[in-house]
């Protein structure tokens, strides 16, 4: 951002984050868990077995409101699902908090909320996934 990097991993999950006004802390544990114990990468026989821990993997963590972009109608996309700043941004610091609470030694890095950003990423692998409770 600005010529700068705000976050960098390794192994690991990119995890694009949008918020609802709806969001409570009950939902925002669960996806944390959920995210920690996920196991979508390959053991030694290739078989999705192993989570993040179990890989020495880490977290980019990018907030993201556009995932609550409504394009049913018009040619441009509605977000008014998506939390305002002041209910999003609270949503967020407590997501990545959570996740580094019970990530135990995984490393969590973060974007700047509500920045432009530039996010490269190599995809290693068919595992792409919307997690929604």
């Amino acid at each position: 951002m600005d010529g700068r990097v705000t976050g960098s991993i390794g192994v690991g999950f990119v995890v694009l984050a949008g918020f609802a006004p709806t969001d409570t802390d009950p939902t925002l544990e669960w996806m944390a868990e959920k995210i920690l114990t996920l196991r979508v990468f390959g053991d030694t026989a290739g078989k999705m077995n192993l989570a993040l821990d179990d890989v020495g993997g880490a977290l980019l963590v990018v907030s993201q409101f556009t995932l609550y972009g409504d394009t049913r109608k018009g040619r441009r996309p509605s977000f008014v699902d998506a939390a305002p700043p002041a209910v999003a941004v609270p949503l967020y610091e407590r997501f990545v908090a959570l996740l580094r609470e019970r990530g135990g030694g995984t490393k969590v890095e973060t974007g700047e909320f509500g920045a432009m950003m530039e996010v490269e990423l190599v995809n290693d692998g068919p595992v792409t996934l919307m997690l929604e409770r």
